[in-house]
């Protein structure tokens, strides 16, 4: 499979279901609520945590689970069950994601680091996990620093006045700009 296409979404207020109730889930519906996404978990059974963020239905996975839904996670680990999910979502149409199952996927999830407005991920197409998490941490760890952050958002001030002034941003040569920033950030990095 080929998950060429990298995209950020905006999860805010977006109905989620996630199937599995496990450690794995426990992440993934961090990740989706942190994002801003209403949650919905289905299981028979769930770890302490995911309750107090999402709404949880204490039963197995039904079809109808996924009507109004727009994203679906699978972390279960019944192979069956993750299969069933992948195939009712991608013939609803509905976007889903199978921990660790690349096979059952319509979208993975990259590997995450976030520094104020900064995040970068980092993806193997799904064949490495393990890499992709040694790569964000190895980029994370060298380059997310705070003088990048205080860049981060100089340049959003700027790019936001020129909109304010009714110009686009598409014809500025940011290059000279970037440096100036960069070179801002680390005389006075954020705190």
């Amino acid at each position: 499979m080929a998950f060429d296409y990298p995209v950020f979404l905006d999860l805010a207020g977006v109905p989620v279901l996630v199937v599995g109730g496990g450690q794995v889930a426990l992440r993934k519906v961090g990740g989706l609520v942190g994002a801003g996404a209403t949650v919905t978990v289905v299981a028979p059974e769930v770890v302490d945590g995911i309750a107090e963020v999402a709404t949880v239905e204490l039963r197995p996975y039904d079809s109808g689970d996924l009507a109004g839904m727009r994203l679906v996670v699978t972390a279960t680990d019944d192979p069956e069950v993750n299969a069933q999910v992948a195939a009712d979502a991608s013939a609803a149409g509905v976007f889903v994601n199978s921990a660790d199952d690349p096979e059952n996927c319509t979208f993975i999830l990259p590997a995450i680091a976030r520094r104020g407005p900064i995040t970068v991920a980092v993806s193997t197409g799904g064949i490495s996990p393990a890499l992709a998490s040694r790569l964000r941490d190895e980029i994370a760890s060298t380059h997310l620093t705070p003088e990048l952050e205080a860049a981060a958002i100089d340049l959003g001030r700027q790019r936001a006045e020129i909109h304010a002034r009714g110009a686009s941003t598409e014809d500025v040569d940011w290059t000279e700009r970037i440096d100036a920033a960069l070179d801002r950030g680390a005389v006075d990095p954020p705190a």
